[in-house]
């Protein structure tokens, strides 16, 4: 089990039932039905000062007794995930949905960097009674592709700043180099399972996994992966012990060979490349 110290969900104001609470990093906004509320680099939740973040993202209105959420940007999508993790939805440019569930997360990435914000509802209640549970939270997931067990190492590598980060929030994505180290595997063989990772999902529809694509971006494919493997708990914090499990394993196999061995501690995730850094 993980020893991650998650922070409490805010909760909606008994008296204003029709609020919308909205959570980035313990930031908490609560809006009223008469407001909108935007979502970009200068809005109303102001996100860092990513240029690759569009000005007015997303936005978020009450309208038909419903709290909807439109996406006004020309280029990113963002995913939502209800508070189960059993249903998801990708929220293309130009598109909008209600959010049906008294808890949703919202995940998006903009350049290197993914984000993730609660948005929390009370009238929500009347879309109950979906099938599924989850005994499990790293075992069942939403849309499940069978991953090998390496492929799994490679996705959580990438995700382990996003699984670290308690609660809501923002976390660059490794380079694959810093994410190699973190397993102590070659460049050359993270970079070979990194392609077929990605083939393999978006052989199923995941979008911007791969170049050619309308929507795909070779360059910032990990952030992508990040968010599709979070959002619908392919990975999760409890599998974070995994990381340390294999770099010790192939340390101590280089050890048994006569290779040459760090003896340094385990190297923890560092920070995003840079943008435009070659995979």
């Amino acid at each position: 089990m993980s020893d991650l110290t998650w922070t409490d969900l805010p909760e909606v104001d008994p008296d204003r039932p029709e609020e919308l609470v909205v959570d980035f990093s313990g930031e908490v906004y609560r809006v009223g039905t008469e407001e909108t509320f935007v979502i970009g680099r200068g809005g109303d939740l102001d996100i860092d000062d990513n240029p690759y973040l569009h000005r007015r993202f997303l936005v978020l209105r009450h309208d038909s007794g419903l709290w909807w959420i439109a996406n006004e940007g020309s280029h990113l999508s963002a995913t939502l995930t209800d508070g189960d993790g059993l249903v998801q939805s990708r929220l293309a440019p130009g598109a909008s949905m209600p959010l049906v569930f008294s808890r949703v997360i919202l995940t998006f990435s903009a350049g290197p960097t993914t984000y993730e914000i609660d948005l929390i509802t009370a009238e929500a209640g009347r879309f109950t009674g979906i099938d599924g549970t989850r005994e499990s939270r790293g075992q069942t997931t939403i849309g499940a592709t069978p991953m090998t067990r390496s492929q799994r190492l490679l996705v959580l590598a990438l995700a382990e700043p996003v699984l670290k980060r308690a609660g809501t929030g923002s976390a660059e994505i490794p380079s694959s180099a810093s994410a190699a180290a973190r397993l102590g595997w070659s460049l050359t063989k993270f970079n070979r399972k990194l392609d077929n990772v990605c083939e393999k999902l978006d052989r199923v529809g995941v979008r911007g996994l791969r170049g050619g694509r309308a929507g795909g971006v070779a360059s910032n494919r990990r952030a992508a992966l990040v968010e599709h493997a979070v959002s619908t708990l392919m990975v999760t914090a409890e599998d974070l012990p995994l990381l340390d499990e294999e770099y010790q394993a192939n340390q101590a196999a280089q050890a048994g060979s006569g290779s040459r061995v760090d003896t340094a501690p385990v190297p923890p995730s560092r920070g995003a490349a840079q943008a435009g850094e070659a995979e």
